[in-house]
C-alpha cells in the first residue's frame, strides 16, 4: 500500500499536533458525546504546550464529518496555527488520543488505510414506473472505492434509471466502464447486486480473462448505503476483511524468499531501522495488532533514525530527540524514502518485534 496521502503531513517542520478520536453518529445527541471527548483532547493538547492557533485549526475540523452516518472515527492534523489533514476514519480508534511533538502520529491513520483493495461495486434493481401499468424500469447505482477507506469517504458513483428494453444497449457501456477500471485503475473485483438477469446479461460479454474477477452476490434485494457510506459496504466487508491487495500479495511473497535467506537483515527493529536509514525498504511489514513498545531515535531528515541516540551521534547528527511512538517515526521514514506498507495479522504471519522489511536490494 502506498502511502502519498500521508504527504501533506511532512511537508512543514513540526511540532504537529495529531488527534484521533471516534466521531461516530450511532449514539444519542453524538455533537454533545464528541463535543465531550474533543473538550478532553483539546486539554491534553495544551498541557503539552500546543499554542491556541493550532489547537483552534483542530477545533474547526473536528465533527466535520456529520454528514457520515454509522460508527466511525476523524484523524486531524494541524501545525502552526493551519489544518494539515482531515480524514474519516472507517472505525472509530481504539482509544481517543491527542499528541504534540515534532513528528505527526500518523500510524492509526495508515493502518486504517491498509490493505487499500481498489474495486467497483454495482446494484440493479428492476422497479415498476409509477402510473405507467406495467412497465419496468431499471435503477442502476454504480461506485468504486478503496477498501477500507471507501466505507466512509466513497466516490460520487453514478446513478440511472432506463426502461428494461434499454438495458442491452446500456450494460455494453457499463461493461466497458467496468472493464477500463480493471486495466487502467487496477480495481481487483466488481461486485454486483440486484436483478439476476441484468447481472447476467452484464457479465455474460466480458473477456474471460477478467470473469474471476467478478463476484455476483445471490441476495437480489435492494439496498440503499446509508449516508456518507459505501454502496453495498456491508457485503464488500465479508469480501475484503482481512484480505491482502494483490500488489501486497506479490510483495509479502517476495519478502518470504529474502526472509528464507537472509532473516537477519529483513526481520525485527534492528533490521527495519537499518534498510530505512539506506533508503533500502521497498516496503515496512508490520504485524496487525502493533505492539512497538521500544523508543527511536531520530533527526530532521526522514533517514535519521536510529535505535540509540549514540547511533544517531556516530553519523555526525548534532541534533536529534527521543521519539516516544516508534510507530511514528517508522512512518515518517517510510513516507519519505518511498517505502510502502503491508499490515499483516500476527495470527498469520508473527515477525519478531512485530516489524520487517521487504529490501529493494541485497548486498552491503
Amino acid at each position: 500500500m502506498k502511502l502519498h496521502f500521508s504527504l501533506p503531513l511532512y511537508a512543514h517542520p513540526g511540532p504537529v499536533a495529531s488527534v484521533c478520536l471516534d466521531t461516530s453518529r450511532d449514539v444519542d445527541d453524538p455533537d454533545r458525546a464528541i463535543d465531550m471527548r474533543w473538550r478532553n483532547l483539546r486539554k491534553s493538547l495544551l498541557a503539552h504546550d500546543a499554542d491556541e492557533p493550532t489547537v483552534a485549526a483542530i477545533a474547526d475540523a473536528v465533527g466535520a464529518d456529520r454528514e457520515v452516518a454509522g460508527r466511525h472515527g476523524q484523524a486531524i492534523y494541524a501545525a502552526h496555527g493551519s489544518l494539515l489533514l482531515a480524514e474519516c476514519l472507517p472505525e472509530p480508534p481504539a482509544h481517543d488520543s491527542a499528541l504534540y511533538g515534532m513528528l505527526p502520529d500518523t500510524l492509526a491513520l495508515a493502518l486504517q488505510h491498509a490493505p487499500d483493495i481498489p474495486y467497483a461495486a454495482v446494484v440493479i434493481h428492476r422497479t415498476h414506473v409509477p402510473g405507467a401499468g406495467g412497465e419496468q424500469e431499471l435503477e442502476i447505482d454504480h461506485e468504486t472505492g478503496r477498501w477500507p477507506m471507501s466505507r466512509v469517504a466513497p466516490t460520487e458513483g453514478s446513478h440511472r434509471r432506463i426502461p428494461v428494453e434499454g438495458w442491452p444497449e446500456e450494460a455494453e457501456r457499463l461493461l466497458a466502464e467496468l472493464v477500463d477500471g480493471m486495466d487502467v485503475d487496477g480495481n481487483e473485483l466488481v461486485v454486483l447486486a440486484g436483478d439476476p438477469w441484468a447481472v447476467n446479461s452484464l457479465v455474460r460479454p466480458a473477456p474471460s480473462r477478467l470473469h474471476g474477477s467478478f463476484v455476483k452476490l445471490k441476495d437480489a434485494h435492494h439496498r440503499r448505503s446509508e449516508p456518507g457510506r459505501a454502496l453495498l459496504e456491508e457485503e464488500l466487508g465479508i469480501l475484503l476483511d482481512g484480505r491482502l491487495s494483490e500488489h501486497d500479495k506479490h510483495q509479502l511473497d517476495a519478502y518470504l524468499g529474502q526472509r528464507a535467506r537472509h532473516r537477519e537483515y529483513v526481520e525485527g527493529l534492528p533490521a527495519a531501522v537499518a534498510a530505512l536509514q539506506r533508503s533500502q525498504a521497498q516496503a515496512l511489514i508490520l504485524n496487525q495488532p502493533v505492539q512497538l513498545t521500544r523508543h527511536l531515535w531520530v533527526g530532521t531528515a526522514p533517514t535519521h533514525l536510529a535505535l540509540s541516540g549514540e547511533d544517531l551521534s556516530a553519523f555526525g547528527l548534532h541534533y536529534y530527540w527521543e521519539e516516544p511512538t516508534a510507530g511514528a517515526a517508522l512512518i515518517r521514514a517510510a513516507v519519505g524514502t518511498h517505502a510502502e506498507l503491508i499490515a499483516v495479522p500476527h495470527d498469520e504471519l508473527p515477525l519478531e518485534d512485530g516489524v520487517a522489511v521487504l529490501l529493494r536490494y541485497t548486498g552491503a
